[in-house]
């Protein structure tokens, strides 16, 4: 990896979720989030960002999200399931990604709100375009995610360090 390269992180929030008769962590995705998780990453396709790693909740509506959306792509990155992103604060999935090898360039997280959105909102210092905008008139629905870039190593990223690149949230 270049040092001028910036890193990218992808915060892609899970979608939708049903609400049967099972624990919040068992939940399953909807027939609509299926549909949204396809689509989802379809776009994370479009983006042309090549993912070195996925970190994905353990939490079934998030695996079955990455699951469906990493369907789309050319190349499945490798893909670790980690439990400390279930329910996790802003401040606790900082400390998942502060973790990841200096040899992955992109990244994506997929997770739960609040945390997701709290994160996306922490890190971005600055943002392109209209990206911060968007977000901020949507917040962070069902399936949404957020494009971040930053320089330097993983254990580097802390508040304020990255730019929100891009955003992408589903219609309605």
């Amino acid at each position: 990896m270049s040092v001028a390269e910036p890193r990218r992180i992808v915060l892609f929030r899970h979608a939708k979720a049903d609400w049967p008769q099972v624990t919040d962590h068992e939940r399953p995705l909807a027939d609509r989030g299926r549909k949204e998780s396809a689509e989802a990453g379809r776009r994370l396709v479009d983006s042309g960002i090549p993912f070195d790693l996925a970190l994905c909740s353990t939490a079934t509506r998030t695996r079955e999200t990455w699951k469906l959306a990493v369907q789309e792509f050319p190349h499945r990155p490798k893909t670790v399931y980690e439990e400390r992103i279930y329910e996790a604060s802003p401040g606790e999935l900082i400390a998942v990604l502060n973790e990841t090898p200096d040899d992955v360039q992109n990244a994506v997280l997929i997770g739960h709100n609040p945390g997701v959105q709290g994160l996306a909102d922490v890190l971005a210092g600055a943002a392109e375009g209209d990206a911060r905008q968007r977000m901020s008139a949507r917040g962070f629905p069902a399936a949404a995610f957020a494009v971040l870039t930053f320089s330097g190593p993983w254990k580097s990223l802390e508040p304020g360090v990255a730019t929100l690149a891009d955003y992408w949230a589903p219609s309605d």
